[in-house]
């Protein structure tokens, strides 16, 4: 499992814990071997765990979002002009919290997780979606973050 499959893996959990709200440590306890193969048939990113070497990002982006929900949602409602937050799609917001969180906390760079936001917002929600989420990564980068 590569960091691209461990990235869509946090964006299963913070979609999840949008609907059950549940936090990360909750969320972080349904990374283990039975969930996984009560998955894989449904969801061949579930074939196997999470590499070790994986399992800190996991972890801290997991936990990290779900910690400062308020935070993000704040630059999503602050970068999406003229939408109402409740109007963006749920997978959409994930998308967006994962990335921003990323770039903020996590240092990854601001290219790949952009790109990587985008691959993710192709494969889980409409063509339009990926402008949109494009639009307010560019406006969040261009305001929020330090060159």
């Amino acid at each position: 499992m590569n960091r691209r499959d461990v990235r869509e893996l946090v964006l299963h959990l913070i979609f999840e814990g949008e609907y059950t709200g549940e936090k990360g440590g909750e969320l972080l306890a349904q990374v283990n071997g039975e969930r996984f193969a009560s998955l894989e048939a449904e969801y061949p990113l579930y074939g196997e765990l999470p590499p070790e070497g994986q399992r800190e990002y996991l972890r801290r982006a997991v936990s990290g979002v779900m910690e400062h929900l308020p935070e993000l949602d704040g630059y999503i409602a602050k970068y999406a002009v003229g939408w109402d937050i409740s109007r963006i799609s749920r997978v959409g917001k994930c998308i967006l919290r994962l990335s921003m969180y990323e770039i903020l906390y996590l240092g990854i760079p601001v290219g790949a997780s952009v790109n990587e936001a985008l691959e993710l917002v192709k494969k889980y929600d409409s063509p339009e979606a990926a402008s949109f989420v494009n639009g307010i990564l560019g406006s969040f980068v261009k305001q929020e973050v330090q060159p």
